[in-house]
């Protein structure tokens, strides 16, 4: 809705965006035919969970941090975990490590088939919502449906539930999956990945705006693997890298006027975290079978379209397929669930990839284990600069089209992150004033 104000300017309220998390709003002004300023305005009240945390037992973490969100639980327990396991100096198995990983592949399943068919698509197919688009691509939302059970179920296998896992601890697992429970899943994975496949190729077929982005790429990385639920490192296009535990010395939290979720500078500037950060940083790690996927999609070994995000977390969703098959195949029962963890007083920092991008927990505790500061940095407030900085270049670059065109624009932008900016409420407003 458009309205016109006494200086002659233009408010542009969107009432309700969907398909966002949280509630939020957007604020543009143009002067003179140029765009003056824009702020992605986060009014989602503080959930103090840094707060609360402290006084609480080391242990506790895994629990609680998952509830800060339901699409992807698993990476606060991954980052909660290894952060209390480096201050108390303990190394989990292999077969622990593995199992973690796999139920980071159910996660990222679940979230980025949830992101790419029904939130996303809708945009690129020219629907409102994922409801509208099913009337006339039926096969492709029941194709959704598939990829999104499957990481449930997977979730649900290793994690104790879909939602929230509950087998999570510091030390490892409280059981492991036996052999013939997680078989029983190798169907679907199956079909997932031949889905997840063919999702490559579909999506690369829409049509993308021409938008390039100079950002800053973040993320971690593995010598031996796609950065998945943990790295050795940090990694940045800039050609900065250094070991996950020093990573507070580069990213610093500060707030602005506009928001109640803190901004982030990577060593004094904006960067970006994310499916474009991961691919584009750690191409080389994929498999084969994605990385000819990817190549034959039109991507490249790197890219900066935000846009075409989407193709990016369709490959990453072959991925997580394959690896989740891989690890499925050489499981064997028998391995031990955890190793004792007892605490010891000092700080550390754990570190792991959220679909949505890196995802850190700094903890300090006792020598009780009782946690005495916490810190928790989700990606989505890590690239609130630069999604203002692609809303300024989207109105910069469609500033001649009508309000309704230039809105759709700017929501469409807004999707591209999948920004978690909370769980429940889906609200943006959205204002452009133009004089």
């Amino acid at each position: 809705m458009t309205h016109q104000l006494k200086d002659g300017g233009q408010v542009m309220q969107v009432g309700m965006l969907a398909r966002v998390e949280g509630e939020g709003g957007m604020h543009i002004e143009f002067k003179d035919g140029k765009v003056e300023s824009v702020q992605l305005n986060i009014f989602e009240p503080p959930r103090f969970y840094e707060g609360f945390l402290r006084g609480r037992k080391f242990t506790e973490p895994p629990d609680i941090t998952a509830r800060i969100c339901g699409i992807c639980p698993v990476a606060y327990q991954s980052a909660s975990t290894e952060a209390m396991e480096t201050i108390c100096g303990v190394t989990t198995t292999p077969e622990i490590q593995l199992m973690r990983r796999l139920l980071y592949c159910g996660e990222w399943i679940e979230s980025h088939a949830l992101h790419i068919f029904m939130l996303h698509a809708p945009d690129f197919l020219g629907y409102e919502s994922v409801l509208e688009m099913a009337k006339d691509h039926a096969d492709v939302v029941q194709m959704a449906l598939r990829l999104k059970k499957a990481g449930n179920d997977l979730m649900t296998a290793v994690g104790g539930r879909a939602i929230h896992p509950v087998n999570v601890k510091v030390g490892g697992f409280y059981r492991m999956p036996t052999v013939a429970e997680l078989q029983r899943l190798r169907p679907a994975l199956e079909q997932g990945r031949d889905d997840a496949l063919a999702a490559v190729a579909l999506v690369a077929t829409f049509d993308f705006p021409d938008m390039e982005q100079d950002y800053n790429y973040v993320s971690l990385r593995h010598p031996d693997w796609y950065p998945l639920e943990r790295g050795t490192e940090v990694v940045a296009t800039s050609g900065v890298r250094f070991p996950v535990t020093e990573i507070a010395d580069h990213v610093k939290e500060f707030h602005v006027a506009h928001s109640n979720a803190l901004h982030a500078s990577f060593d004094g500037k904006p960067y970006f975290v994310g499916p474009l950060a991961r691919y584009s940083l750690n191409f080389d790690q994929l498999s084969p079978t994605t990385q000819e996927a990817a190549l034959k999609a039109g991507l490249g070994e790197t890219c900066r379209n935000p846009f075409k995000s989407i193709i990016v977390r369709t490959v990453e969703l072959a991925y997580a397929f394959e690896e989740a098959l891989r690890i499925v195949d050489a499981w064997r029962d028998g391995h031990a669930p955890s190793v004792p963890v007892a605490p010891v007083a000092g700080e550390g920092i754990g570190a792991s990839e959220a679909p949505r991008g890196l995802i850190w927990h700094r903890y300090r505790i006792d020598a009780d284990g009782v946690i005495e500061d916490a810190q928790i940095v989700p990606p989505t407030s890590q690239n609130q600069a630069s999604i203002e900085a692609d809303l300024r270049k989207a109105a910069e670059q469609w500033i001649d089209l009508d309000d309704h065109m230039l809105t759709h624009r700017c929501e469409e932008a807004i999707r591209n992150y999948d920004p978690c900016i909370s769980c429940a409420t889906h609200f943006l407003d959205l204002r452009v004033k133009r004089s």
